[in-house]
């Protein structure tokens, strides 16, 4: 599913204009995005849960020539399941 299938389906599950959907997913995309740059985790009940974790650097090779390359340390968001979203997808 992509972005605007999302909005659609929100539109017609709210019952609301696809404009005010379009406007809604955007704001709530915004706010999770905000909140993990500023280092908080968003847990959404019965959803999931993301955060931020960090990747340490280390040295990985070039697979080309074999060389070494150091990687630098960067942050990935990791997302977690909750007991009610794993029920729905596991039926």
């Amino acid at each position: 599913m992509k972005k605007l299938q999302l909005t659609d389906a929100v539109a017609a599950k709210a019952q609301i204009t696809k404009k005010e959907a379009a406007a809604a997913v955007d704001a709530v995309l915004d706010v999770i995005a905000e909140a993990l740059a500023a280092g908080d985790d968003v847990k959404i009940t019965g959803f999931g849960g993301f955060e931020v974790k960090a990747r340490a650097a280390r040295t990985g090779r070039n697979p080309k020539t074999g060389e070494a390359v150091e990687i630098p340390a960067s942050k990935y968001v990791a997302f977690s399941a909750g007991s009610t979203l794993k029920e729905k997808v596991n039926g």
